[in-house]
């Protein structure tokens, strides 16, 4: 094998893509350095968990360096990417420049608000362990205030939650909330009926778990209804702001509102120059790469990647594959050689609603 020790690889995000990319090339004669803007991996399948107090942030989250710590060609960088220069094959990591002879971005998303950003401070979005934190701070003080009011006053108002986006993510939160407000703190407190407690689950669209086929749609909607959440569909939020959330011209007024309606790509992506799509993704080609260039590639949710007419959607196992397919073409590349297109093997995906229930849609085994 020709000796590539001079090549430097620089891999954009410690997520599913940049770990399994990473992890797949541990002996291969290359120089890798890996950046990230956190110093964790979080299994971000699992964040609702830790939203909803049912898991800690220990459960799902590991040290980046440890994962790391036998792959003697990788170094880890704690910093932030702000400028790619891709005809130089720099980046600009933290004011500093670091050259490249390949370079692949996998930054992730983040929650998108629509042009509506100054809703995100009383409507955070569920991404980070600190975002899941704030979401589960917020929860468990209401029930507190809750309970304060009902022993002060005699007064038993109930907890209001107001999820936004009938998809996964939302899908997932409101059935948590709804089994620990039942089950898990039913018998926490003294002065308040946690099953009072009011769940609404807010979709814009006719149906929950739009990239599901039906009917698993409406079961998802059946299970909800049976746990107590209120589902909505085709209902807009025309407003967000400390004391609580419009639809349309209702006003609820509540603290807990959890946002997971939409994303966008890191920013981060805009500063390749390359073509995007309305979510801020990179537009790449059969291998992933960019089409200014051969050694630049975009992986996971940064991606737009078409298959069969249709764009892959922002799931860990398209990230994963796409991680794995990368590390594979790299390796051939060092050698002279190259492989086929990206295709992505569809094992079916299943949002979970409380701990009894699920729903599981499309792939083979």
């Amino acid at each position: 094998m020709t000796t590539n020790k001079n090549k430097t690889l620089i891999v954009v995000g410690a997520g599913f893509a940049g770990l399994q990319l990473v992890k797949s090339l541990k002996n291969t004669p290359i120089r890798i350095v890996l950046i990230d803007k956190s110093n964790h991996h979080v299994f971000q399948p699992l964040l609702y968990q830790v939203a909803v107090s049912a898991l800690s942030p220990a459960d799902i989250s590991a040290p980046v360096r440890t994962i790391l710590k036998n792959q003697k060609n990788v170094e880890v960088i704690l910093g932030e990417v702000t400028e790619i220069d891709k005809s130089g094959k720099t980046v600009t990591v933290d004011g500093q420049e670091v050259k490249f002879d390949f370079l692949v971005l996998a930054p992730g998303s983040r929650h998108s608000y629509f042009g509506k950003d100054n809703w995100e401070e009383n409507a955070p979005g569920l991404k980070t362990i600190k975002d899941a934190l704030n979401i589960r701070e917020n929860m468990l003080l209401s029930f507190e205030e809750a309970e304060n009011t009902a022993f002060l006053s005699g007064r038993n108002l109930p907890v209001q939650f107001v999820v936004i986006g009938g998809g996964p993510t939302g899908v997932e939160i409101a059935g948590s909330l709804a089994e620990i407000a039942t089950k898990t703190l039913r018998k926490d407190f003294r002065n308040i009926d946690t099953r009072q407690t009011k769940i609404i689950l807010v979709e814009g669209s006719g149906k929950l778990l739009g990239a599901y086929d039906s009917p698993l749609n409406e079961k998802a909607a059946e299970n909800l209804r049976g746990m107590g959440v209120e589902v909505r569909l085709n209902t807009m939020v025309t407003n967000i702001d400390e004391t609580g959330v419009t639809l349309g011209d209702e006003k609820i007024e509540t603290r807990n509102i959890i946002w997971a309606a939409g994303n966008n790509a890191s920013p981060l992506i805009k500063s390749l120059g390359t073509e995007t799509d309305r979510m801020g993704r990179a537009i790449v080609r059969e291998n992933c790469s960019i089409k200014e260039s051969d050694d630049i590639f975009v992986v996971g949710d940064a991606a737009n990647f078409m298959e069969n007419g249709r764009s892959l959607p922002g799931i860990a196992p398209v990230a994963m594959q796409q991680g794995r397919y990368i590390g594979k073409l790299i390796k051939n590349r060092l050698e002279g050689r190259d492989i086929p297109r990206f295709n992505y093997s569809d094992k079916g995906s299943m949002a979970t609603i409380g701990r009894a229930k699920s729903d599981f849609s499309g792939g083979e085994y």
